[in-house]
């Protein structure tokens, strides 16, 4: 099982670093989790709907040329299905039951993800209907894909 974690922008913040890099390696007894940055683009603070449209997709043609044709794409979004942590667990392992051994999940910029990263994924996952800074959700997102190993060997995980 090969998982891939595609995320606009460079992190920044120690704070997050340290929290990724722990659950990271708490990881490397079950996965091989293969963290991807993509450059965000640029932009004032203000933009219009046209020129929102031209930066998600400038970094979509990023995001989308890190994807290997045979990856199972989940990408995070707010419209997203809502799972518990046992439902994602048993949906990673049903996953890996049936031959797919590169899971990329695909957490867009500021702005969100372009329509043609949506299409590409296989579904699209959402953490809740709140909105979070793309940066802390990639901290959120391998906690919980290390949650699921835990949960998928029947180890102890608070709940």
């Amino acid at each position: 099982m090969n998982i891939s974690i595609i995320s606009v922008g460079k992190l920044k913040e120690k704070y997050l670093k340290s929290g990724i890099e722990e659950y990271t390696k708490r990881l490397g007894s079950y996965t091989k989790i293969n963290e991807i940055e993509v450059a965000d683009e640029k932009a004032p603070e203000q933009l219009s709907e046209a020129d929102m449209e031209i930066v998600k997709k400038k970094e979509a043609e990023r995001i989308l040329a890190k994807i290997s044709p045979d990856a199972y794409v989940i990408a995070l979004a707010i419209d997203g299905k809502m799972k518990t942590s046992e439902q994602l667990a048993k949906d990673i392992e049903s996953l890996m039951t049936y031959g797919r051994s590169k899971i990329v999940f695909v957490i867009g910029g500021s702005l969100g993800l372009h329509d043609e990263v949506l299409k590409r994924a296989d579904e699209k996952l959402s953490f809740s209907k709140m909105t979070f800074p793309h940066q802390l959700m990639r901290l959120i997102l391998v906690e919980q894909v290390y949650r699921a190993f835990r949960i998928m060997k029947g180890e102890p995980y608070h709940k």
